[in-house]
């Protein structure tokens, strides 16, 4: 056999084993799409009411907006985790694939109203907490969607430390993840119309009507 025939063989050999080698990953990247999925742990909504003294308001209250005489504040809280597994190139790159997200998601509401707050007033704050529950009801499926396009997919690194841009690369990932939840779950444009329509509860619109009328109008009249 001359060289140049061994040498000729050897490419074949060479692109067909990588050919196959980057087929296993594509491989093993389209599993792990197709059957993992986002660890989710929603909490219930933890909700309590409030009264407070306009004259002289606790610390821990945030502060009324023009025109408010009470206040409902919703905190969509969320933590995510992501794993992966590193696969060296060489002594500075890396590919991290992401293959496992853990998100534990919450809702906190808490209703502020002074002692004197009418049954109109508090059933307007009410609105905006049907509002901020009704955002929450579908908050598990909006992050096992936005998860899905994580989970499988490859992220180069370099560096003289792998290890720490290891975990830069994951936590980057998490907090991609938790804007894009906090982006696709904002319920303020809701919240806002609701206000507009009741006028900050100053008109006798009923609450119940303007919080169906805000849920199903919301999107419509924001374009």
């Amino acid at each position: 056999m001359t060289l140049r025939r061994l040498l000729g063989i050897c490419l074949v050999l060479g692109i067909a084993i990588l050919g196959w080698l980057n087929w296993r990953d594509v491989a093993e990247r389209r599993e792990l799409r197709e059957n993992s999925r986002a660890i989710v742990n929603k909490q219930p909504v933890n909700f309590a009411r409030r009264t407070f003294d306009p004259a002289n308001p606790p610390s821990d209250m945030p502060p009324l907006n023009a025109g408010e005489n009470a206040r409902c504040d919703s905190d969509f809280g969320s933590s995510v985790h992501v794993n992966g597994q590193s696969r060296r190139t060489d002594a500075t790159h890396a590919t991290v694939t992401i293959t496992q997200i853990r998100v534990d998601l919450q809702l906190h509401i808490i209703i502020w109203a002074p002692p004197d707050a009418t049954q109109h007033m508090l059933d307007h704050e009410d609105g905006h907490r049907q509002i901020s529950e009704y955002y929450y009801k579908n908050a598990d499926r909006i992050i096992e969607r936005i998860a899905a396009n994580y989970i499988g997919r490859p992220v180069s690194i370099s560096g003289d430390d792998l290890n720490a841009e290891y975990t830069k690369a994951l936590q980057t990932v998490a907090g991609e993840i938790t804007a894009e939840y906090h982006k696709q779950i904002d319920p303020e444009p809701t919240q806002e119309l609701y206000d507009t329509i009741t006028d900050h509860s100053r008109n006798g619109t009923l609450a119940n009507d303007a919080v169906a009328h805000a849920l199903k109008n919301a999107s419509i009249e924001a374009n």
